[in-house]
């Protein structure tokens, strides 16, 4: 696979068709997580965040709220 052509045409797609590709492509990632392999500093900072949303559960921001902003943020850049 060519990197740059891939690129190229991902670049003439519109912005919603990229975030939907993006989101695509971390679905077909997300989907075999035995592959993901951390670094010893993704590892640290995964148990730093886990440790604090135990201890403040309720201090989080829905998904479809992060999304709905983002693509709101996505548009107004067209």
């Amino acid at each position: 696979m060519d990197l740059s052509t891939t690129l190229a045409q991902v670049n003439t797609l519109s912005v919603d068709d990229r975030i939907r590709l993006v989101q695509a492509i971390w679905d077909s990632i997300s989907s075999q997580p035995e592959q993901i392999v951390l670094t010893e500093a993704q590892q640290i900072e995964l148990a730093r965040r886990l440790s604090a949303h135990e201890a403040n559960p309720q201090a989080v921001t829905p998904w479809q709220e992060i999304k709905t902003q983002a693509l709101a943020r996505a548009r107004t850049l067209e």
